[in-house]
């Protein structure tokens, strides 16, 4: 009977203009999520020998150098650089997850990165190569993640539209390395 009551004040007081029930302004920071591809005219077996090893991301130009432990096993470990400042500098943390080398993906998180260096909380992609209807091979590099500010009203360089722009700008920036790298396939 009292549960009843309480539950009926409640409700009376949500109709009573200037009261806002609790948690009714509540929106908070929603799961964005970012895919871009690239296709390639080097067959998938090549593709995967550059960018398959999990401790070398060498590839992208985004990328000064790493460190890790690990190799491609589960749990494994990177540190990846992002300027000549080494341990001083820009840095991303990250942690391997998944990893099947006969289908060609790994995928990992993200332990650690200031959101001065990336706009992102809780973090985790894929990347995969597979063949190309025609020749050639695909690389699909997908993220998921939270922007930078996780409350409500966050300031313009830590947004939601902050977080996947820079994601993809980063994602890009490997893709047209690639690219450069292996070549488009013709057609």
């Amino acid at each position: 009977m009292k549960r009843r009551r309480f539950i009926q004040s409640c409700a009376t007081l949500a109709l009573v203009p200037g009261v806002i029930p609790i948690g009714a302004s509540a929106h908070g920071a929603t799961r964005q999520k970012v895919t871009l591809t690239a296709e390639l005219a080097a067959d998938p077996a090549k593709v995967w020998a550059a960018i398959g090893n999990f401790q070398d991301m060498s590839w992208h130009p985004a990328v000064v150098s790493s460190t890790g432990q690990g190799g491609n096993e589960i749990d494994a470990t990177r540190m990846l650089y992002l300027s000549d400042q080494g341990e001083d500098g820009p840095k991303i943390d990250e942690i391997l997850y998944k990893y099947d080398t006969e289908k060609m993906k790994y995928s990992y998180r993200i332990q650690a990165v200031e959101v001065s260096v990336l706009p992102v909380t809780n973090y985790s992609s894929h990347l995969s190569v597979a063949p190309r209807e025609g020749g050639g091979s695909v690389v699909s590099w997908k993220g998921a993640f939270y922007r930078g500010y996780p409350n409500n009203e966050p300031p313009e360089n830590l947004n939601d539209e902050a977080a996947i722009a820079a994601v993809s700008a980063v994602y890009q920036l490997g893709l047209d390395a690639l690219v450069e790298r292996f070549g488009a396939p013709a057609s």
